[in-house]
């Protein structure tokens, strides 16, 4: 079935998926080239399926039925981040169809540029525990997650131990940060994999708390870490709370494997409407 058999039969307006990445294209290079490289965090063959220049991924997400997508980035050190925002900003302004995307780091000032992205109408928060290597409960954070909180803009958290732990990955930082914030907005990205359990039990712990779909369930990360069954009952009582995520364009499958491992999952058509469509237009408004 292809991605707009799939929305047809669904009866949705098209798809939300709150986990894409653009970048300034000397960073993507980077990334592409670690993939490339077999980086000591995947350890694996890792092929980009869409290397492709910036205005063909917008298009190609476009046919694919993507309504609202992300422009994911990370600073992985200090002095980075404002300037990824400032790029960001420009994208999501010549892209009506993203959703204006920001990030932060443990930094002084980071509380400055949170404000002012958030101020400038930034509508979801990237960051990248594995990447960045740094603890959620810095200090030099905490103003920032306050402000974070109080606006209620969800941010994307890469904070499971997959595809290799880091430092301050598991569900251990991320929920002392919620004992501390609990009104933040955390969409733990990948599923949490592989501390599945452990993060669907913070979602059912704090309101706030989604998870996103981004490469879990799929033959690729399956081989890897596969999803507990024992644990799908509780994907079904938090539907309202899975949303789609692809990490597109650094797949190394086609897009519509991401959309047929969630069909053969077997929760249901209005499960797959949430997931799919439903969810991220109410985070965001869309609708």
């Amino acid at each position: 079935m292809t991605h707009s058999e799939l929305v047809q039969r669904l009866g949705i307006p098209g798809l939300v998926d709150v986990h894409t990445h653009f970048m300034p294209q000397n960073v993507l290079d980077k990334v592409w080239s670690y993939f490339d490289a077999v980086g000591p965090l995947t350890g694996m063959a890792w092929p980009i399926t869409y290397r492709e220049e910036e205005d063909r991924r917008v298009a190609l997400l476009r046919e694919f039925g993507v309504l609202a997508f992300t422009s994911m980035l990370y600073p992985h050190k200090a002095g980075m981040a404002e300037w990824l925002n400032s790029w960001a900003a420009d994208f999501a302004a010549r892209t009506p169809d993203c959703l204006h995307t920001a990030t932060l780091y443990p930094e002084p000032g980071a509380t400055g540029y949170v404000r002012r992205a958030v101020d400038s109408g930034a509508r979801v928060f990237k960051v990248h525990l594995q990447v960045g290597g740094f603890d959620p409960n810095d200090p030099l954070l905490d103003d920032s997650w306050g402000l974070l909180g109080e606006s209620r803009v969800p941010v994307v958290i890469h904070c499971g131990s997959g595809p290799a732990p880091g430092k301050f990955t598991g569900p251990g930082p991320v929920g002392q940060l919620l004992a501390r914030h609990p009104r933040l907005r955390l969409i733990v990205a990948h599923m949490g994999m592989p501390e599945y359990a452990d993060f669907l039990d913070l979602a059912e712990r704090y309101d706030g708390v989604h998870l996103d779909t981004t490469m879990a369930f799929t033959d690729f990360s399956e081989r890897l870490a596969p999803f507990p069954v024992a644990e799908l009952p509780r994907l079904r009582e938090l539907q309202d709370r899975i949303l789609l995520g692809s990490d597109f364009p650094n797949i190394p499958y086609p897009y519509v494997h991401q959309l047929h491992a969630l069909e053969r999952l077997g929760l249901g058509d209005d499960w797959l409407r949430r997931v799919l469509y439903a969810n991220g237009a109410s985070l965001f408004s869309l609708a």
